[in-house]
């Protein structure tokens, strides 16, 4: 007579505890590898001297690629494979502790028994998951609230705008939210390591590397039917513009719905969180970077060159290009294939900018070696290197003649204001120093130098290049735009040319001066407003001169990302051209989040949000997005009447917290004059 089914107690309160996997809503035991977990059954044969455990995982389970483990009770735990010791036993039930190795492979496992002769009968399924917390694991971070900032918490602050303006937004990881571990589990088994050879992909699912490398691919759709289609058009129609996005669960299940079709549309943060969520669900501690002033050099000479006609007008030639900012992520691992100095913070990029290896992916790149130059070391180190230290070059280009002239280049412009969220707080922490030495310093230079050297660069300039044209003439005449007032949608521009005469002798100069609304990447849109002027400068003299784009004159051309660049040619007569430029991020009008009254666990509060139209014309087509884990389920969605100049609209809806801590509420504010206007607000949740 057949055995019956054993049944099995996973003890999930208990374990995960133990394991920090609590924040998990599952009714499968989650547990982390290299630490033990409690399993009582019962109904299994006995005695309990004779069990064989087996613990599999993957399509071919095999004791060679160490997807199959048999084990039987022992007095003590294994240092090297999976171990089960006898907690207790009963007439009825055994209570079995189970460990596996720190460098078990991760994902979904079946868990078997078998007694004697009999036929193994099975006790469930369980998921493993890498494990910071251990110090025999690849991820191991030694500091505790790092690994609940980078591992656990929920919530993040991504920088954007640009180098001169500084802006944030929040962002809901949500990685322990509903379905969304196993639709990171669902990512490893669509990739094309996976479709190309599963058994040797599963095989390398130990390596926090190997698995960021791939992830780093399937989050964008190129290639492999990824998670994110990119779009960097400036037209969204047909799916959401990156920008209204406020967390990554809503793309993932998208994602999962559709039956795995990429989801539309993202762009760089969109990548780096959604990866984010992926690598923190899965147990590698991670964080977004933003770079500014981002680099993307297509042809890997570590500069970028940059086209401007005769207007000034910034000309889309060659595939090099310089972003206001650029986000990609951190995650932390041991390099146990490059030694201990390359340990540590790993740059991982997700958004689908160059291939490696034939695929869109990118890293992992130690960020010590980024630092000491060290650009030959895997993955894509030259790449990473060019984004946060590329040398410019700003050329005028002739379309006439096909003639291009240097007008000038420089060294201290890429990878500005390198910045990520603070560990436990809300602000934001400058990294750069961990990406470079400082800007302009011998040392800095030094290691630029070792970088081309290593790539076979070793001149100044690329030796293929004409020599005459690259030689730089030191200019006559300097010129700076600055600000001059607020800087909002709604709102005038006022800006200042500040032209200065460098010489002793006065000089005549004819400036051409563009404004274009453009992406965050720096791609023209749409031109917004031209002029030209002629003027005298006495030797030495600096002259201001007044600019105003009136809000009329934008609002119709601003892209979502609320950019214009403006440029000033200057020709000095008989000398050479100056070329002035500025990039501006505007900011959106403010919104105001109240909650009003305790926040408590499993009890409505109610919160109230207020927005002031600024401009003087009505606003429609409002509404309001909120999310926020542990706070509510899901988006709630809030259509909003239009609103009259100045009027000021306030929103109430209700709460359920399901868990206490500090929550991050998140909304996002839309209507037909301002997109995406986004704030969070803290609430702390108590019992």
């Amino acid at each position: 007579i057949a055995a019956t089914q054993p049944s099995t107690d996973w003890h999930l309160k208990e374990n995960a505890r133990e394991h920090h996997t609590s924040k998990f809503s599952s009714e499968e035991l989650i547990v982390r590898r290299g630490q033990a977990f409690t399993i009582t059954f019962n109904g299994a044969e006995r005695p309990e001297q004779n069990f064989i455990f087996i613990a599999e995982t993957g399509p071919k389970p095999s004791k060679t690629t160490k997807t199959l483990a048999t084990f039987d009770i022992s007095s003590t735990v294994s240092k090297e494979g999976w171990s089960a010791v006898l907690q207790s036993s009963s007439s009825s039930s055994v209570s079995i502790s189970i460990s596996s190795p720190h460098n078990a492979v991760i994902g979904r496992y079946r868990l078997s028994v078998q007694s004697g002769s009999s036929s193994p009968q099975s006790l469930g399924t369980f998921v493993l998951l890498f494990n910071p917390w251990s110090s025999g694991d690849d991820v191991f971070m030694p500091n505790k609230a790092e690994c609940e900032e980078y591992v656990l918490e929920e919530f993040g602050i991504i920088f954007a705008g640009n180098k001169n303006h500084i802006s944030s937004f929040g962002w809901n990881f949500g990685q322990f939210q509903g379905d969304i571990l196993n639709i990171c589990l669902s990512i490893m088994d669509r990739s094309l390591y996976y479709r190309q050879d599963p058994v040797t992909d599963v095989s390398h699912r130990h390596d926090p590397r190997y698995l960021g490398r791939v992830l780093s691919a399937m989050v964008n759709a190129n290639d492999d039917q990824g998670v994110v289609l990119g779009n960097w058009s400036g037209k969204y129609e047909g799916g959401k513009n990156p920008s209204s996005w406020t967390g990554s669960g809503e793309i993932l299940q998208s994602w999962k719905k559709s039956g795995f079709k990429p989801v539309k549309y993202g762009q760089c943060w969109v990548f780096a969180a959604v990866l984010t969520t992926v690598l923190r669900c899965l147990g590698i501690p991670t964080r977004t970077i933003t770079n500014f002033s981002s680099a993307h050099d297509a042809d890997g000479n570590l500069r970028v060159d940059e086209f401007y006609d005769a207007d000034g007008n910034h000309l889309e030639r060659g595939a090099d290009s310089v972003w206001n900012f650029h986000v990609w992520n951190e995650s932390w691992f041991t390099r146990n294939d490059l030694g201990p100095s390359y340990s540590g913070w790993q740059v991982l990029d997700a958004t689908p900018q160059e291939e490696s290896g034939g695929i869109y992916q990118c890293g992992p790149a130690s960020r010590h070696a980024i630092k000491e130059g060290e650009v030959e070391l895997d993955y894509d180190g030259p790449f990473v290197f060019a984004e946060v230290n590329a040398d410019c070059m700003y050329w005028n280009y002739d379309s006439a003649t096909g003639k291009k002239t240097l007008i000038f280049s420089k060294a201290t412009e890429i990878g500005a204001s390198i910045s990520t969220k603070a560990v436990g707080r809300d602000v934001r922490v400058d990294v750069t120093r961990d990406y470079k030495y400082e800007e302009g310093s011998a040392k800095e230079r030094e290691i630029f130098k070792k970088a081309r050297k290593k790539l076979g660069l070793e001149d100044k300039f690329d030796p293929t290049a004409p020599k005459q044209e690259e030689v730089e003439q030191k200019p006559d005449i300097s010129g700076k735009f600055k600000v001059a007032g607020s800087l909002e949608v709604g709102k005038d521009l006022n800006l200042l040319l500040v032209l200065e005469n460098l010489q002793s002798d006065a000089k005549t100069v004819n400036v051409n001066m563009t404004a274009w609304s453009t992406l965050y990447t720096r791609r023209r849109v749409n031109q917004i407003w031209k002029d030209s002027i002629s003027v005298t400068l006495a030797p030495k003299e600096e002259k201001q001169f007044p600019i105003k784009i009136k809000y009329p004159e934008y609002q119709q051309q601003l892209t979502t990302d609320k950019t214009i660049q403006v440029t000033a040619l200057c020709h000095v007569e008989d000398g050479i051209q100056v070329l002035v430029k500025r990039n501006i991020t505007l900011d959106n009008p403010a919104i105001d989040i109240q909650v009003l009254g305790e926040a408590k666990v499993n009890k409505e509060v109610f919160v109230e949000v207020a927005f002031t139209n600024p401009i003087d014309a009505e606003v429609k087509d409002c509404v309001l997005q909120v999310e926020g884990s542990d706070l509510l389920q899901g988006i709630l969605e809030l259509r909003i009447p239009p609103l009259k100049a100045s009027e000021k609209s306030s929103t109430k809806f209700k709460l359920i917290p399901s868990e206490a801590g500090p929550k991050h509420l998140l909304v996002n504010f839309s209507c037909d004059k301002f997109a995406d206007i986004k704030t969070f607000k803290m609430v702390n949740v108590i019992n």
